[in-house]
């Protein structure tokens, strides 16, 4: 078989995976635990130690996944530095960032020499290579993941100073890692080939390595930002980035190659760090920065399923029971080293208090540098170097395990999780919040209530309250301002639907409050600005657009007149309704086994995010949402019988 068709098969079958991995992942948020956690379960489960969906050999056919992700990755990272916002926080990132460098590494390696006697491949080595064995090991320590604390912090929709802070100490500490990795690196190789002094030479690659690694960021970020620019769709500005990122690695290795022949020493441009320079360019000096936001966060789902299911698939199990003891030891040191890093960097910075009891757990996470290294030194060190990245390997499987569970629970135990909160039950009465006294709210209002609905209007501006609160068939409330507290206290966590016709910038505010405190089921806005479109729908808002709303109407009413007015409920003896499945004994019922009255149709089953177009063979579930049109009497009739 061709080896282009082998690679499409072998991508094809990931590609299920993948899916089936999305899947999984939801299942391990029900047990809070972030999706990560669940992708690389799902990816241990399908790899080479389990079910065999992605075996030992395709592995490396798919590690183009890996370059295309990490690149992704790096962009990610780099348009978080985005200089104006962390200006307040540049002292914070610093220090700690510094305390983190020198507390990890130099922990990191006192524990790997003093360990020595136990690692068999270094147990007979001097004591010089032992400590250039130790000083590489603790690099590897100060690395964190990226990938993980941006993935975690798009899941929680994580805001404030801890989590900017963290964020920023990663991409930093991963910045200065490379440049700590080359020194030593540079250490090892004099160490083992037995020359008596330091290879100046390599210094000297050190310095145009990092050099490089600017000047071609620099280049890509003008070329990125024209690309940005351009009027088309953003899938396929999104394509295109992902592209460049690969392109990069690939010269990366050319370039490797060419100086390794034509030169005296060979250059390693680090494709990481050319790509954080290049998104860090775009973000702070160049005007696209919402666009590069934009196609990143487009592009993020897709390649974190696929990133964290291959790293899943692709952890050495075998490896990790050889050694678990001494991985388990060098683990445990890792931690406490982040933890003392933590309070050391958090009080000699000024964090607040409750800042520096949690400041390790965003860096506990390691994956593609920390791995990427070790394949380095397995590369270049033959003799022990397998060994060496067994080790290493071992301790990354157990911060992978445990590091995303403990950002999760210092981001929540912080307070800035915007998170949706869980839609409550049913509580068997239908009712409404409209937020913005006006003539709109009260017509509205009077609608809903002749269809049986509970409605309470709530304005923010005591002058609307004076002039239209005193009607006396509806509940009008007056609050100050939008805070938790009091809507909790009028009662509006238990609302089916919220309607909000204020400002746009009150609308979201609300919209904020409701996804991340009430769990509210619908949140509807009438829009005023259409540039504001998109982070409504960020939210899952359903938007209306009344400059464009009066148009589809009609359109509607021409193209299908009668389906139109049905569903409007413009006919007086027929109108639509949404119910949801309560009882128990309808769960995994056939459409076709219902008994429903002649007059009622089912339009579609509303399952989670997820809209489908039934059939006889559709199968309910427990809170399956149920849009029917019929006859009035009849719908009620049916929504008695779904509980």
């Amino acid at each position: 078989m061709p080896y282009w068709k082998e690679v499409l098969m072998i991508l094809a079958g990931f590609g299920i995976v993948s899916l089936a991995s999305m899947q999984m992942a939801k299942l391990f948020q029900k047990i809070k635990l972030p999706l990560i956690t669940g992708f690389l379960i799902a990816g241990i489960v399908a790899g080479p130690f389990a079910l065999l969906f992605v075996k030992d050999s395709s592995i490396p056919k798919l590690n183009f996944i890996n370059d295309v992700s990490l690149a992704f990755i790096a962009f990610a990272a780099g348009s978080e530095l985005f200089l104006k916002e962390l200006r307040g926080r540049l002292r914070s990132i610093a220090l700690n960032s510094l305390v983190q460098v020198i507390v990890a590494f130099g922990l990191g390696a006192l524990a790997v020499f003093f360990l020595a006697e136990y690692i068999p491949f270094m147990a007979t080595m001097p004591s010089a290579g032992k400590w250039a064995v130790a000083m590489l090991a603790g690099t590897i320590f100060v690395a964190s993941s990226p990938a993980s604390a941006i993935a975690i912090i798009n899941e929680l929709r994580a805001k404030g100073p801890f989590t900017q802070s963290a964020l920023g100490v990663t991409v930093v500490k991963d910045i200065m890692v490379v440049v700590l990795f080359s020194i030593v690196f540079s250490i090892a190789q004099t160490t083992f080939s037995g020359n008596g002094g330091l290879n100046w030479l390599l210094l000297v690659d050190l310095t145009l390595e990092i050099g490089l690694a600017i000047g071609v960021g620099w280049v890509l970020s003008k070329l990125l930002g024209w690309m940005l620019g351009l009027n088309i769709p953003i899938v396929l500005k999104t394509v295109i980035l992902l592209g460049l990122g690969y392109c990069i690695y690939l010269m990366s290795h050319s370039f490797a190659e060419f100086s390794h022949e034509h030169l005296p020493f060979t250059l390693h441009l680090e494709p990481l760090l050319i790509n954080i320079f290049a998104a860090f360019f775009v973000t702070n000096y160049s005007a696209s920065r919402k666009v590069l936001h934009e196609v990143l966060e487009s592009a993020g789902p897709v390649i974190y399923v696929a990133f964290f299911t291959l790293t899943g698939a692709s952890m050495a199990l075998d490896v990790l029971i050889e050694i678990w003891l001494i991985a388990l030891v060098l683990f445990v040191v890792r931690i406490l080293a982040l933890v003392i890093a933590g309070y050391i960097g958090g009080a000699m910075a000024r964090d607040p208090k409750e800042f520096r009891s949690l400041n390790w757990m965003p860096f506990v996470t390691q994956a593609g540098v920390g791995l990427g290294l070790a394949v380095i030194i397995e590369e270049t060190f033959p003799t022990w170097g397998k060994q060496f990245s067994t080790v290493i390997i071992g301790v990354i499987v157990l911060n992978q395990v445990f590091g995303p569970p403990f950002f999760k629970w210092a981001i929540q135990k912080l307070g800035e999780d915007h998170s949706r909160m869980q839609t409550p039950a049913f509580d068997g009465v239908r009712d409404a919040i409209l937020f913005g006294a006006g003539l709109r709210s009260f017509t509205l209002a009077r609608t809903l209530m002749r269809s049986g609905w509970q409605v309470k209007i709530i304005t923010c501006v005591e002058k609307d309250y004076e002039d239209r609160g005193k009607v006396e068939d509806l509940d009008v409330v007056y609050i100050p301002e939008l805070t938790p507290e009091d809507l909790k206290r009028l009662d509006t966590f238990q609302a089916e639907a919220i309607v909000c016709l204020m400002d746009d910038d009150q609308n979201y505010q609300m919209c904020e409050l409701a996804f991340e405190h009430l769990g509210t089921k619908d949140l509807i806005v009438v829009l005023r600005d259409p540039s504001n479109w998109k982070r409504f729908k960020d939210l899952g808002v359903v938007v209306v657009e009344p400059a464009t709303s009066m148009i589809n109407l009609l359109d509607h009413l021409v193209r299908s007149p009668q389906a139109t007015q049905l569903l409007l409920g413009m006919d007086e003896n027929q109108d639509s309704q949404e119910v949801e499945v309560l009882d128990q004994n309808l769960a995994g019922m056939y459409l076709r086994d219902l008994r429903l009255p002649k007059d009622v149709i089912i339009l579609s089953v509303r399952r989670g995010d997820q809209v489908i177009i039934p059939h006889g063979y559709t199968r309910l579930r427990m809170n399956d949402y149920i849009s029917l049109v019929g006859s009035l009497e009849s719908l009620d009739a049916v929504a008695l019988r779904f509980g």
